[in-house]
């Protein structure tokens, strides 16, 4: 049945190639960026669907692959997941869009250190972030934020640190994140800002940017030219910069023991 040319077109999943960046302020000044891609899938329109693309599968094995169980618990469809930990945490008007931001599995692999669910009420305003963040021992935390309202893109959101990522920083202080997006000549652009101080100030600076495109084959094979191992290579600069770090004599931290909780803000 064609489409009433008065219905709004529903969201559609996106390919973002874009650029991370880092930046250790003390006490040894490191800095790096790396380009690379992700996704950004609308969950409530998607539905149960898999892509049009043929480059990329849901639950299969393709070249790029989203499988649902990499997220959420494991088990649970991803909207319940997501609907009822929001309602569980006393987020009750999250009903519009949700955009999940991640990596995809390239040839079957991928670690996301971090990806972020953006909740938004039925008028479109955005509600919560739910921040999924993975450490390299295979432990995980959940960062909810939340303010009781709207949240204003550009305005700065704040959790306590309580879980381990790095072993050159404390489990100490407090992260403030913020998250921009506005639309060029490119298209759609959207940036996530995390920045890490400590009980002595501001320690990292880093940031994910990224302008978002159709997920479409022509799309990915320009992604998969540009960074062909880009999963693998998450994991293989993760050492490396801790290698850089080692050399020199940035402070080691031993891993401490993972929070009983697995939500907090």
């Amino acid at each position: 049945m064609p489409r009433d040319p008065g219905q709004a077109v529903p969201p559609q999943p996106q390919l973002c190639l874009g650029l991370v960046r880092h930046a250790r302020l003390r006490p040894r000044a490191h800095a790096f960026a790396y380009g690379m891609f992700y996704l950004r899938l609308p969950l409530r329109s998607l539905g149960a669907q898999d892509f049009a693309a043929r480059l990329i599968s849901r639950n299969g094995a393709n070249v790029l692959a989203f499988r649902d169980s990499d997220h959420g618990d494991g088990t649970t469809p991803l909207l319940d997941w997501i609907d009822g930990l929001l309602h569980q945490h006393g987020v009750s008007d999250a009903g519009g869009e949700i955009w999940l931001q991640t990596m995809p599995r390239l040839c079957g692999y991928v670690f996301n250190p971090v990806s972020f669910w953006f909740c938004h009420r039925p008028d479109g305003a955005l509600r919560a972030v739910l921040c999924d963040v993975r450490n390299t021992f295979g432990e995980r935390h959940l960062y909810l934020l939340e303010q009781g309202g709207a949240i204003a893109y550009g305005s700065e959101l704040r959790a306590k640190k309580i879980f381990h990522v790095s072993p050159f920083c404390k489990v100490e202080g407090q992260y403030r994140f913020r998250f921009l997006r506005n639309h060029d000549k490119d298209g759609e652009r959207h940036l996530a800002r995390v920045d890490y101080d400590d009980l002595d100030g501001p320690i990292l600076q880093t940031s994910l940017s990224g302008t978002a495109r159709p997920l479409r084959d022509g799309t990915i094979a320009w992604a998969l030219l540009r960074y062909p191992l880009m999963t693998f290579g998450v994991m293989a600069r993760i050492h490396w910069q801790a290698l850089r770090l080692c050399l020199r004599r940035v402070p080691f931290f031993s891993k401490p023991h993972p929070p009983q909780e697995k939500v907090s803000r």
